[in-house]
């Protein structure tokens, strides 16, 4: 027998604060109910510092601190306060900056393995950090209102300076000396003021001993701008050879329209950048605001989300928002389930069947008690897996980041080279062509489209998955995916519904088919597996007593054993018994039989003797025989491992039309299997939801879980279909091979332009054209480069899958 368990069933709730939540969500579940603290209407009440809540005076809850009393909704709030009372007392933040979560973690999309707990710049690359999950807010990005007014400040300076420079001269309109001053007056606010970032994140880059596109950017400019001021300050330091139209020729025009066009591109980037997180933010916006809680006294009162605890009881009318998971205790609707797990059509919920928190109740209205908060709900764990596989490195990322190690530096010895290789052997004034072609390599080449050219890939195809309901761990997984060629599918909850339902018992041995069920029944009382939960409902069902348990043990992946009423019980597959040594043979022929119709079967043994047998069948989903259909044509083998007796196996293999079968397979067996077919050179993937499918999922190239399974199943798995259909696999194969063509165009755009963009800025054609690339129209491209790998990425989101 299988040793599945359901995603929460007979667990422990555990409190977690979410991210971006108040402290509220970490109360202790015997205080999830407020009303001995809550303020009367009408009566005196203070904000409860740790979670927010309004509390009464009286409150028996309190402590002081530094003079003042302050009074809690519960004892654990009181005990954090007094734990660390200045987390709750600090002050507002700076009106200029918008508030962010506590807790809130900031890094870099190039380099993910950069983190920390305050705003600022990557030591690395020198880009602004942003947050691993983004705030759900309505402020814009602080760095791009800077960047928009140093901007637009700043362009009109840049367009006089650069019309003076392209025809002052031309038609006279002021001495050469004085046109010279007036563009370091005008050009210096643009440049020092304007490009003022760039020349600290320049700085930043050699105190941390890494060069980025902002050290060829500051590097650039400022040579430009350096050597202008001199010519206009000293122009008798300067031979003839530097005259042009009558002055030391100055490049004032070059700085200015390099730091506007560099702000420019920023901008762009910034703005596309921002669309990369919109996945995020949208599935931030599906939670409601507030939850609708019934109290004990029968009240009903709309709370923040914050305040709901497990074990709380909501309602939920028609038209709204489920508040959180749950299972449904009262009533019947139809829920809009397709924001969390992609699948359009509305699916009914009863009695007894469990909710998830932001799906939209479409009609009937439901009472549903609360099973998990803050960030242990469905969407906050999304929300957490999409933030972790969009910051995760993809294997094709080593070959960038190996080749941006060494850019830098090549660009500025191909710079020196070029200044050098022109003021020696070039035509007059050959020093100022030189400085102009160093600067023009030093701008235009972009380490930055190449570091971006796979980061903007994975975030934009993560977001993409989670509204498909297709969660990838890593960006591992998502270049892998396209790679499986061997799939190895659980029967149990993967290709079945994993709600099994009993189908009848035979006794043997003096028991009849009921005392069978009753000791099975018994026995099973302390197992969370699905199979187990049918037992022990039928058995209720008819009404029989059932004994409690002792000394139960689950031997994963083959059954369970225990002492009920001074009896050893166990209750298994074949494998059990024969490590029993209780023979089976009596029963094999009806075992046999229900086997065939594909049933799983169990064997009861009292005492060292066989008892019973016990059947119950799992209908297969209705979406499996299409999911593995789609997987056939695209060329995937497809291997079914299960726990349950080999005859059981093979009815519903050839029902589904799969060759290759394992029955009786216990995890250590999975775990070889997976390793046998990867000696043999196939690329393997693992599907399952249970707990003895854990193993074999870690070990799998790829490992998918059900997200109808448990967690242990998710945590092992790199990617998890939120439905538990099939179907998620063929779709987040199409999404791996849209993401890797996307990222191999963003890459090898990354290095054409380079290739061919330093060569030129370096004046390679110029013997052959007569042309050199004017380092203003290499900041344009420069510029460019970047935008057009993010919005590249960001097609993405158009994507069929």
């Amino acid at each position: 027998m299988e040793n599945h368990r359901e995603g929460s069933g007979g667990q422990p709730a555990h409190h977690h604060e979410g991210h971006g939540h108040p402290p509220a969500t970490t109360h202790n579940a015997a205080h999830h109910h407020h009303s001995a603290s809550e303020p009367a209407p009408g009566a005196p009440s203070e904000t409860d510092p740790v979670c927010g809540m309004q509390v009464s005076r009286d409150s028996r809850f309190h402590a002081e601190h530094q003079g003042t009393v302050y009074h809690f909704c519960s004892e654990r709030c009181e005990q954090r306060f007094q734990a660390d009372p200045q987390r709750y007392l600090r002050p507002a933040p700076d009106a200029e900056q918008p508030p962010v979560p506590q807790g809130t973690i900031y890094t870099c999309p190039m380099h993910p393995e950069i983190r920390q707990d305050h705003p600022g710049n990557c030591p690395i690359c020198g880009m602004t950090l942003e947050p691993v999950i983004p705030e759900l807010n309505e402020a814009e990005n602080p760095e791009l209102v800077d960047f928009q007014r140093r901007f637009w400040w700043t362009l009109p300076l840049t367009v006089v300076v650069f019309i003076l420079a392209m025809f002052g001269h031309r038609y006279g309109w002021m001495p050469a000396s004085v046109q010279n001053w007036v563009e370091l007056v005008l050009a210096t606010p643009v440049v020092l003021w304007a490009g003022y970032p760039f020349f600290e994140r320049c700085l930043q880059s050699f105190i941390h001993r890494s060069p980025n596109m902002w050290t060829l950017i500051g590097l650039g400019t400022g040579a430009a701008y350096v050597y202008s001021v001199i010519a206009t300050v000293a122009p008798g330091l300067f031979p003839d050879t530097f005259a042009m139209h009558g002055r030391i020729g100055v490049y004032f025009e070059a700085a200015a329209v390099i730091i506007s066009l560099t702000l420019l591109g920023q901008l762009l980037e910034l703005k596309a950048r921002s669309e990369t997180s919109a996945a995020i933010k949208s599935l931030l916006g599906l939670a409601p605001k507030t939850a609708r809680r019934i109290n004990p006294d029968g009240s009903e009162a709309d709370v923040p989300l914050a305040h709901v605890h497990v074990g709380d009881r909501l309602r939920v009318r028609p038209g709204e928002k489920v508040p959180t998971d749950g299972i449904v205790i009262e009533g019947s609707s139809s829920l809009d389930e397709s924001m969390i797990t992609g699948e359009p059509i509305p699916v009914t919920k009863r009695v007894g069947d469990r909710v998830i928190g932001a799906t939209m109740n479409t009609a009937g209205s439901l009472i549903i008690e609360s099973e998990k908060v803050g960030s242990q709900t469905v969407l906050s764990q999304i929300v957490q897996m999409v933030a972790q596989a969009q910051r995760s490195k993809a294997p094709m990322q080593r070959m960038a980041d190996k080749v941006a190690g060494v850019f830098v530096i090549a660009v500025i010895a191909i710079a020196v080279l070029a200044f050098f290789a022109w003021g020696l052997f070039g035509p007059q004034p050959s020093w100022v062509y030189g400085l102009i072609n160093a600067v023009a390599v030093l701008i235009i080449a972009c380490p930055c489209a190449l570091g971006l050219a796979t980061p903007m890939s994975i975030m934009v195809a993560s977001g993409k998955g989670a509204t498909a309901g297709v969660l990838f761990r890593d960006a591992a997984a998502i270049e892998n995916l396209r790679k499986v060629d061997t799939l190895i599918v659980d029967k149990t909850g993967t290709l079945t519904e994993g709600k099994p339902s009993f189908e009848r018992s035979i006794g043997t041995n003096g028991f009849s088919d009921t005392d069978v069920l009753r000791q099975a029944a018994s026995l099973d009382q302390g197992s969370e597996h699905p199979l187990a939960a049918s037992i022990v409902a039928a058995a209720r069902e008819r009404g029989l007593s059932l004994e409690r348990a002792e000394d139960f043990e689950s031997s994963t992946g083959i059954g369970v054993r225990g002492t009920v009423a001074g009896h050893q019980l166990a209750l298994g597959n074949t494998a059990l018994m024969d490590s029993l040594g209780v023979s089976t043979a009596a029963l094999a022929p009806s075992a046999d039989e229900l086997r065939g119709r594909g049933a799983s079967v169990m064997y009861l043994a009292v005492d060292g003797a066989l008892a019973g047998l016990l059947a119950v069948s799992d209908p297969i989903k209705a979406t499996t025989v299409e999911a593995l259909k789609q997987l056939q044509e695209d060329g995937i083998c497809v291997v079914m491992a299960t726990g349950d007796g080999a005859v059981t196996a093979k009815a519903v293999a050839q029902a589904l039309g799969i060759t290759e079968f394992h029955g009786e397979v216990k995890p250590a067996d999975k775990l070889a299997l997976v390793d046998r077919l990867q000696r043999e050179g196939r690329v393997v993937a693992m599907a399952g939801d249970g707990i003895n499918d854990a193993p074999a999922l870690a070990k799998a190239h790829v490992g998918i879980a059900m997200g109808t399974g448990t967690d242990v199943a998710m945590n092992s798995a790199q990617l998890t279909l939120v439905k538990g259909d099939l179907r998620g696999i063929a779709r987040a194969r199409q999404l791996s091979e849209a993401t890797m063509a996307n990222m191999k165009q963003n890459l090898g755009f990354a290095f054409l332009y380079n290739a061919l963009g330093v060569p030129l800025a370096a004046g390679v054609l110029y013997s052959a054209t007569g042309l050199l690339l004017s380092p203003m129209i290499a900041a344009l491209a420069m510029s460019l480069s970047s935008v057009s790998v993010v919005s590249n990425a960001l097609r993405l989101r158009r994507a069929a899958i």
